[in-house]
């Protein structure tokens, strides 16, 4: 009988994180592709624009006027999904229809004035602002009485959902840790109960060692492909050091950090030479408490496939079963790995 190779054959890895498992299919990259196939949209963006209501000293859609800011601005989300006031409530009938109420803060952060900016065009030392501003917040809302968990993300692109074109991410800061959160803290903690160790470190270690999904290191950080990865592209910055968040890193560590979300930003510009879109987040330790087992991460979830306009489309099995990728980690990661970190503009 042949002998197996998960280069070559179905199979599932598992995701030590969440205990939920991705089926990998490397057949499948052989088929022909007779799918959706779209024409790109190259927009060349001003540095400034008039209409732009994240642009500085321009009106946003509350009134507010934002000011000439010169670097990162942070402000109050005009349209949140989340807010401090709400009175507590709860609706239960026979424990089939149940609600709770939910308190937060929402936040944006704009990374840069320049709008004709993405992170991947951005230098590193104003990447490594937009990680202090991060910290800064990651503090501040971490540490009112009712929030238990921040969640710093950017959608990229108008394919994520991004209805600005501004360069800027959110944080939404709630007062319950939301379910991937929690998932992730109990499997943390078991390992660490177990074995006294940190799970990511310990990963960590067997990726720099067998160095087939790692993409770029640099003193402090990692960039990977992780082996559960479920999008074709997905990668994962993780520290080098144990850091339960991003306010523990130091002012060397954060410009690391952004050295790290610099590289794999620009190679994703560079896979398909186009503004490559993404969802992409930082997963930190809640602050509803100690949590010595948590290990910082960042995740790139990316859904261009074969091009810039070939994506992939979470449907059918993904939807009804469970995910599904046909590309393994280790070819995405090769590919990535081969890219330039200059961006494609730059050359």
């Amino acid at each position: 009988m042949e002998k197996f190779n998960f280069e070559q054959h179905a199979h599932r890895r598992l995701n030590i994180l969440t205990g939920q498992w991705v089926l990998v299919s490397p057949h499948r990259t052989k088929r022909p592709w007779n799918g959706k196939v779209e024409t790109p949209q190259v927009v060349e963006k001003p540095q400034y624009d008039s209409s732009c209501q994240l642009c500085p000293s321009n009106e946003r859609a509350s009134g507010e006027k934002n000011p000439a800011y010169t670097h990162t601005f942070v402000f109050t989300n005009d349209f949140s999904a989340l807010l401090p006031d709400v009175p507590e409530g709860d609706y239960n009938v026979d424990d089939m229809l149940v609600a709770k109420s939910e308190r937060g803060v929402c936040r944006v952060v704009n990374f840069s004035p320049d709008h004709s900016l993405t992170l991947a065009e951005m230098e590193i030392k104003d990447i490594a602002r937009v990680v202090e501003v991060w910290a800064e917040q990651y503090r501040e809302l971490g540490s009112k009485d009712f929030i238990s968990h921040v969640q710093i993300f950017e959608n990229k692109g108008e394919l994520m959902g991004n209805s600005n074109p501004h360069p800027h991410g959110q944080i939404w800061a709630q007062s319950t840790v939301p379910d991937e959160v929690k998932l992730k803290t109990e499997h943390q903690k078991a390992y660490f109960d177990r074995r006294g160790r940190i799970m990511l470190m310990d990963y960590l270690a067997l990726e720099l060692r067998q160095k087939e999904r790692v993409i770029y290191e640099n003193e402090y950080f990692v960039v990977l492909v992780p082996f559960w990865a479920v999008w074709p592209f997905e990668t994962m910055i993780l520290p080098k050091m144990h850091v339960s968040s991003v306010a523990e890193l130091d002012e060397h560590q954060r410009m690391c950090f952004a050295d790290a979300i610099h590289v794999i930003t620009a190679k994703y510009d560079n896979m398909f030479s186009c503004s490559f879109p993404y969802s992409s987040g930082i997963h930190q330790s809640p602050t509803d408490g100690s949590h010595p087992e948590w290990q910082m991460h960042m995740s790139f979830y990316p859904p261009l496939l074969r091009s810039a306009t070939v994506k992939k489309f979470m449907v059918g099995y993904e939807m009804f079963a469970g995910p599904q990728r046909d590309i393994t980690a280790e070819g995405a990661a090769a590919k990535l790995r081969e890219l330039s970190s200059v961006h494609y503009k730059k050359k």
